[in-house]
């Protein structure tokens, strides 16, 4: 690891200010970021430390929305009763995460901004049609996931919370990796009260997260684990590498789908 210079602002605003001054990058949880800096893949004169900054931490309701920190743990975020409560399925989703170390120093932020293909967080992001909030701006989250490792964010635009819609229904299922934990592949599954439309959206499978429309599109007719599991998906664009086929992943999309169906209906 080549040296570096460590921040610690205790403000948003200092933390901003810090991020425009040359060769800087913020750090959250450090999971992706100081692996990265230790293989020399990634350098930065100076870090920003985001830890220290108590209005990037927190989760709380608002109306039908569920606020969650950009340096709120994925720990926090899986035992939490509010989102328990609200939106079991990313609570769920949170405590799939890695290990517990991961859990413990990884952030909320840090995981969607970093927009690995095969992260968890991404894909209740966009299955639920959440609102990623920076210092500058909102992105609805259909407008934020780019492609690999790619997303909306400026130079020295950061995070500072997301806003997730209470769902009536919601359920994630992963076939996990079993040395990295990380998702082969993973479905996300929401629907919202008063509201037929069905979100689907996959991480592992594809340069980044997206939304599995054809089954979005049955379940929206017939909500049954049977009608997402019918569904026969393309394997073209999805991902092939030395752990599984695209074909492979074409098939576990739709069984995913239908055992986070049928959770939403246990």
């Amino acid at each position: 690891m080549y040296a570096f210079e460590l921040h610690q602002p205790k403000t948003l605003n200092d933390a901003v200010t810090l991020l425009g001054q040359g060769d800087v990058k913020p750090l959250a949880g450090g999971q992706t970021l100081v692996a990265t800096l230790k293989t020399r893949l990634a350098f930065a004169e100076q870090l920003v430390d985001l830890g220290g900054i108590p209005e990037l931490r927190g989760i709380r309701r608002d109306g039908d929305m569920i606020v969650i920190g950009a340096t709120t743990r994925h720990a926090e975020v899986a035992k939490s009763d509010l989102v328990q409560q609200a939106i079991p399925g990313l609570a769920s989703l949170a405590g799939q995460i890695g290990d517990p170390q991961v859990r413990n120093l990884g952030t909320l932020g840090g995981s969607v901004a970093n927009s690995d293909p095969a992260a968890c967080y991404p894909a209740a992001v966009l299955g639920l049609g959440a609102t990623v909030c920076t210092n500058r701006r909102q992105i609805a989250a259909d407008d934020f996931f780019l492609g690999l490792y790619q997303t909306a964010l400026e130079e020295g635009e950061l995070i500072t919370e997301i806003r997730f819609p209470v769902a009536s229904r919601s359920a994630y299922e992963k076939f996990r990796n079993p040395a990295s934990h990380f998702a082969l592949a993973g479905v996300f599954v929401s629907q919202r009260d008063g509201d037929k439309q069905v979100r689907v959206a996959v991480t592992g499978c594809g340069p980044c997260v997206f939304r599995a429309t054809a089954i979005e599109d049955a379940l929206g007719r017939d909500y049954r684990p049977e009608v997402a599991k019918g569904v026969t998906l393309s394997p073209q664009g999805l991902n092939t590498d030395l752990h599984a086929s695209a074909e492979y992943r074409a098939h576990l999309i739709p069984v995913l789908a239908a055992r986070a169906v049928a959770q939403t209906l246990a």
